[in-house]
């Protein structure tokens, strides 16, 4: 949650692939679909892990469902949009945050294999919010002014924040 310093520090490069590895990823697409979200990067469960799920619907209602390892967010572009932007760690909780409206993210799968993921609108948020995690950044890093104020406000009477 919130507060935790796990989640302001740089997640590690991952070196070893297998069976740990693959019930990491596991375990993140549960939890996940647990809470509801549409994204969860590793340190979010306390794995200081590069690698994040994602399961999340672009602007088409196109569904989009898989795991980078060792993602790098590489590209981005289109518009910068301000749209609202939640966070498992922030649970109940958004703020209007910027983003480009298209992201390119590489890494590679749980074997190892190179892989490049193309998003745009939600998905391009999506993409770029779990990249952000696993450099220690989350979306209220991002927001500024009375935004930002009023959701670290809220954030401080949360439940889950006692």
């Amino acid at each position: 949650m919130l507060g935790d310093p796990v989640l302001h520090a740089g997640c590690e490069e991952v070196t070893e692939f297998g069976p740990e590895l693959a019930a990491l990823v596991e375990d993140l697409f549960a939890t996940m679909y647990a809470a509801r979200g549409v994204g969860l990067a590793a340190n979010q469960v306390g794995d200081p892990r590069r690698v994040f799920v994602y399961d999340c619907p672009d602007d088409e209602d196109v569904r989009h469902v898989g795991h980078v390892v060792n993602p790098r967010l590489v590209e981005t572009g289109g518009m910068v949009l301000r749209g609202p932007e939640g966070c498992l760690s922030l649970p109940g909780l958004e703020a209007g945050t910027e983003r480009h409206d298209e992201a390119v993210v590489e890494g590679v799968t749980l074997d190892g294999d190179p892989v490049r993921v193309r998003g745009t609108g939600f998905f391009a948020r999506c993409l770029q919010h779990e990249c952000d995690h696993l450099d220690g950044l989350l979306y209220v890093d991002r927001v500024t002014g009375w935004r930002r104020r009023r959701v670290l406000r809220q954030a401080a009477r949360a439940p889950w924040s006692r």
